[in-house]
């Protein structure tokens, strides 16, 4: 298997689904990058990360089209194209945006299945990024995927490397619901072993990334990378044996896989980058609580960012969100209860 980035994975993975099936088309602010304007100097970046380069020049103004500045536009015409049996994918550039835009996804795309007596889904994915670490400022680094998992009707997926976000991708471009796919970006270099040809990898079934007796880690996203480091560190130095469950949707939430951990372990830490409010944090721990509280021998932690907005301040910015420092303190203060 080759080496490539999140960003190639997301590339490729769109540009099989587009060359398998026709009616994949791909919407969005910048999505071909400048590529057939007037002024056109050669091959385009392909959006403000580099996601969607090359996909112009393969598919053409028909499947690839560069919208105005408006959100609300972009996801109107992605449900209603879904409606007559295309498979858009709509980028969302920052998941920040969202307010412009939610009726259309909340109200109308998430509904439809339930509006047409289950006839018809609106089989859609919104592309969008999450996630503070880039100083791109509090209006373009927040979490709010939990935001989209409240909803009824939208899946939630929230890949942590390249691998898992090609296969995930390719699974949601062929679900018949609609997907947010919610890309961290500071992930979009971190390189993986990645198969070249298509694979699909289910939505609702989480990754036991590491196996542990002693404490069990849900982990969420970039989480993953982190809660992993913090167990390694751990079991380096004292022995400790950490399991770090990665959900890779939260919805659909793989609840027996969180649970048959929890009873192994007895002892539970979730880390989530969202401020922890109504957060995919609380939701899990009280998930655990309701379904697995005989097996718990320890409060739960939760590890998340501060309930308030993502600093402008670089420096207030790095230790905003969860670290391996803080995820190890927190595993170390759950094994150490008594």
């Amino acid at each position: 298997m080759a080496k490539m980035t999140m960003r190639e994975a997301i590339n490729q993975a769109m540009r099989l689904e587009m060359a398998r099936d026709p009616d994949v088309i791909l919407i969005g602010e910048d999505v071909a990058g400048g590529r057939g304007c007037p002024v056109d100097d050669g091959e385009a970046a392909g959006g403000v990360m580099g996601v969607t380069a090359g996909l112009y020049s393969e598919f053409g103004a028909a499947r690839v089209i560069d919208t105005p500045i408006t959100e609300s536009a972009i996801m109107g015409a992605a449900a209603g194209a879904a409606l007559t049996g295309l498979r858009p994918i709509a980028e969302l550039m920052f998941a920040d945006f969202f307010g412009v835009c939610f009726d259309q996804l909340y109200n109308q795309a998430a509904k439809f299945r339930y509006m047409f007596g289950g006839q018809h889904g609106a089989p859609m994915v919104v592309r969008t990024m999450v996630g503070a670490g880039m100083g791109a400022g509090p209006q373009h680094s927040q979490a709010i995927y939990p935001i989209f998992a409240h909803i009824p009707g939208l899946k939630v997926v929230l890949p942590s490397g390249a691998y898992d976000a090609k296969g995930l991708l390719i699974q949601a471009i062929r679900d018949n619901d609609p997907v947010m796919f919610c890309e961290h970006k500071m992930l979009y270099g971190e390189e993986e072993e990645v198969p070249e040809e298509s694979y699909q990898l289910p939505l609702g079934k989480a990754r036991v990334v590491r196996e542990g007796g002693d404490v069990t880690v849900v982990a969420l996203g970039r989480m993953v990378q982190l809660a992993a480091e913090a167990a390694a560190t751990l079991e380096k130095d004292s022995g400790l044996s950490v399991a770090v469950i990665d959900p890779r949707t939260i919805s659909p939430l793989d609840v027996d896989t969180i649970l048959d951990s929890v009873e192994e372990t007895g002892r539970v830490v979730v880390v989530d980058e969202a401020t922890p409010i109504c957060s995919m944090a609380s939701e899990v721990a009280s998930m655990i609580v309701s379904d697995g509280f005989s097996s718990l021998r320890a409060p739960i932690r939760k590890v998340t960012a501060p309930h308030t907005p993502v600093p402008a301040s670089p420096t207030l910015e790095a230790g905003y969100p969860p670290t391996a420092a803080k995820i190890r303190e927190a595993i170390e203060a759950v094994y150490n209860y008594r």
